[in-house]
């Protein structure tokens, strides 16, 4: 295992970390964004991946109060209870669940059980974008943070970030962050924070993770042909996987890296990557195809969905995430007439597109800004209409 000195810390964070956000579920092995606690955790395969980790020298976890409705925190306890000294546990405060002051004090406490631990060595405040930054300041986060900080509950304070680069840069420059995290991958190089804020919190010392480097497997499952004699006419042969990895990872700015495996296989090919001697350099012409390849892409992508889960629960049981990836695969893959099928034969009614009755809940909670009742519209157009 490589690894980089996080900001201004004094620690050092394996450059692959280990996201349990999307953690393989009973009956789901493949593992969707875990957001829904009404199908559990399946932990034989998920202890199985963080020992795997473990022995491969992985030292940073990463979880979230809302991961897998709920149980993410509560596994992730368990398994590395005995591990606890030889390990860094990051977890979010749930602005969402935040209606008063006196809601800091009851979720971290009730956090730090779950976790079966008495300090954290990273603390986010989850999610921020302009709303949600603007209500934490007001309740006050920041002094709230800072006495974790200083009282020893919480070694290093960071948030998780999705808005615009000037967003950013106004939370960056408002406290003492130890730490951020940020999307980042070849595709949102100028998306959100991007690489401008990227480099913006390093001229600070202030450390950054970086979570969907794969962009929820978009940028790597189902390849289309376009993209994949893209890659292929590289003079070197990599999979979509150590691409996508290797361009994020040469980024110096970059401490660690989670990928949000969804199993062991996944895990494994990930550190696999990590025994290579020059995993985190690329050539200048490499880095050219990453420019034609973000091109391609751009050109077939409906709605700029990564799958993460954030818009759900629907109020009215839409499946939010799984319409709009159909949608997708319409236009980036061939066989129309398959995801019409997969539409209207694999989705529950209630789980359509058609479900939606525009309560607009779901945009407040978008970290990519997507206007989703007006492209559930689409999506039902054009699978629902007869």
């Amino acid at each position: 295992m490589r690894y980089r000195k996080l900001g201004k810390t004094d620690v050092d964070v394996s450059i692959l970390g280990f996201g349990a956000m999307r953690l393989p579920m009973v009956g789901n092995p493949e593992g969707l964004a875990g957001f829904d606690p009404n199908i559990p955790i399946d932990e034989v395969e998920a202890t199985k991946m963080i020992h795997h980790a473990l022995e491969h020298g992985v030292n940073y976890f990463d979880t979230a109060y809302a991961y897998h409705g709920g149980q993410s925190e509560t596994f992730v306890g368990k398994v590395l209870k005995q591990h606890r000294k030889k390990v860094m546990i990051a977890t979010k405060l749930p602005v969402w669940n935040v209606q008063t002051s006196d809601d800091f004090e009851k979720l971290l406490t009730e956090q730090l059980g779950k976790l079966q631990t008495d300090y954290l060595d990273f603390y986010l405040i989850h999610g921020l974008d302009r709303n949600q930054w603007l209500k934490m300041k007001d309740l006050g986060v920041l002094d709230f943070m800072a006495g974790l900080r200083s009282g020893g509950r919480i070694r290093f304070a960071g948030f998780s970030f999705h808005d615009s680069v000037g967003v950013f840069k106004e939370i960056i420059d408002a406290f003492d962050w130890d730490m951020c995290q940020i999307q980042f991958n070849f595709y949102d190089e100028n998306h959100q924070a991007g690489k401008e804020g990227l480099e913006y919190a390093a001229s600070k010392n202030i450390g950054v993770v970086v979570m969907e480097p794969l962009r929820g497997g978009k940028l790597v499952d189902k390849i289309p042909p376009e993209i994949q004699a893209l890659w292929d006419s590289a003079p070197v042969q990599r999979s979509p996987v150590e691409w996508a990895m290797r361009w994020v990872w040469s980024h110096k700015e970059v401490s660690t890296t989670l990928t949000g495996s969804s199993t062991l296989a996944q895990l494994s090919d990930h550190t696999k990557m990590l025994q290579q001697p020059t995993i985190d350099s690329l050539s200048a012409e490499e880095m050219s195809l990453f420019g034609r390849v973000r091109a391609e892409y751009e050109k077939k992508l409906k709605v700029d969905c990564t799958g993460c889960g954030y818009c759900m629960p629907c109020p009215n049981g839409v499946d939010i995430p799984r319409n709009f990836q159909i949608y997708n695969d319409n236009f980036l893959f061939t066989g129309a007439e398959f995801n019409s099928v997969f539409y209207n034969r694999f989705l529950n009614p209630e789980q359509r597109a058609s479900g939606c009755f525009e309560c607009l809940i779901c945009l407040e909670k978008c970290p990519q800004k997507i206007d989703i009742p007006e492209e559930l519209k689409k999506v039902h157009k054009l699978f629902g209409e007869e």
